[in-house]
């Protein structure tokens, strides 16, 4: 900015610099940054539902649209739309809208794009709640479904029906963490003519950015890395303008899954330091996916970043590391997963995954445990299946716990 539009903070100073052309550690803390003219240091948190107006004309104009600025919270807020901006930097996104959680975030970007009668093409590899609305929520309104193998390009291609209107995948999936091509995927989209809507929350846009892989629609839980510390809930979509003005955003003013400015502030804080975590977290996850092939044996453990991962290849291409999560299987079933958990001492139980601290669960009997077993076994989650999400400690602590945890479980 320059001249008469800069904005200026109490010092005098211009309020941003452009970070367009920086890079992405800079946006983390710098995107969307907008001060007050108290010149703020740290983000100012607007705890407001509702704005005022110089005159009965001024509100009428804001309604209209024919004068910038806010109208209701639940329309837009300023710390809300700081982190919206900052999250767009990150991911490539031309446009962002937050959400109050991670799934309202995934089903708006479907919702509000879908109608009766239209047909849903998702990979059958999905998380519990992510297998519930494209199953059992989205039929209810009449709109159809094909789960699909994501790893083959053709049973996308099998699926298409003159109805499709989008396509639907985790990559990495929860919580098996297959990878899944995502520019195979989306030109089979775009002959069809449908959405591609890419979950990206176990890579972050610190590891992967499907916009730029040619993702149409990018969704987020920013419950999960982006708080980072398990303080709060939200979630993002991201796309291009069009589709979030034009389609997303009436959707959602009006159905009101609104991120509250408090958590907004919260997050925004997560992404100063979302880079520096989650790369710190895959390097000790690699480390750690390791030890275990060693202890387990190849086939047991899954890594997008191992030699022995199916899709190492393809991991390696679409992402910038293998991520903060490491699957593994117990050969006792879920006694054994039972008891190793169980045995564990510093590593918490916690469904909840992208914390500082390491979490793991069991997603049979937890995550996925409103999928039918018989859809459990299509996606490989097995009673013996653990997933880890790992934290900021030392890895050779978390890996002290882990051989002491198999040891008594018998593993």
């Amino acid at each position: 900015m320059s001249g008469k539009d800069e904005k200026r903070n109490g010092s005098g100073r211009p309020n941003r610099a452009s970070v367009e052309d920086m890079g992405p550690a800079t946006w983390g803390v710098r995107a969307g940054l907008t001060r007050s003219p108290h010149g703020e240091t740290s983000e100012a948190l607007w705890l407001t539902s509702g704005y005022v107006y110089e005159s009965a004309e001024e509100a009428a104009a804001r309604f209209s649209g024919d004068s910038e600025g806010y109208v209701y919270s639940r329309y837009g807020n300023p710390t809300v739309s700081m982190f919206e901006q900052r999250l767009a930097a990150l991911e490539g996104a031309e446009a962002c809208m937050a959400t109050g959680s991670g799934m309202a975030a995934m089903f708006s970007a479907l919702a509000s794009h879908l109608q009766a009668g239209d047909h849903v093409v998702a990979s059958r590899f999905l998380f519990g709640s992510c297998h519930q609305v494209i199953t059992k929520i989205l039929p209810r309104f009449g709109i159809t479904h094909t789960l699909v193998d994501a790893s083959d390009p053709q049973a996308w291609q099998d699926a298409v029906r003159p109805q499709t209107r989008a396509f639907f995948l985790e990559t990495p999936a929860n919580p098996t963490l297959d990878v899944f091509d995502i520019p195979a995927i989306a030109a089979i989209a775009r002959q069809a003519g449908a959405l591609l809507v890419v979950d990206n929350v176990f890579a972050t846009p610190v590891l992967q950015n499907p916009l730029r892989l040619g993702a149409d629609v990018v969704i987020h839980s920013a419950t999960k890395h982006m708080d980072g510390q398990g303080r709060t809930m939200g979630g993002a979509v991201l796309g291009s303008r069009k589709y979030v003005t034009e389609t997303l955003m009436p959707f959602l003013r009006h159905t009101g899954p609104t991120l509250a400015p408090f958590n907004a502030w919260v997050l925004l804080k997560g992404l100063e330091t979302l880079k520096l975590r989650v790369e710190a977290a895959s390097r000790s996850a690699l480390t750690i996916a390791r030890h275990l092939e060693e202890r387990l044996g190849r086939g047991q453990v899954r890594y997008p970043f191992l030699e022995s991962f199916a899709g190492h290849e393809l991991a390696r291409e679409q992402m910038r590391a293998g991520g903060t999560l490491v699957t593994f299987t117990l050969p006792g079933g879920r006694d054994m997963a039972f008891a190793f958990l169980n045995a564990l001492r510093l590593i918490d139980i916690s469904n909840n995954l992208g914390d500082a601290k390491s979490l793991i669960t069991h997603p049979a009997s937890t995550t996925h445990s409103a999928v039918k077993e018989e859809d459990r076994r299509a996606q490989g989650i097995t009673e013996g299946l653990v997933r880890l999400s790992v934290g900021l400690e030392d890895a050779a602590d978390l890996i002290a716990d882990i051989d002491r945890a198999l040891e008594i479980a018998g593993a």
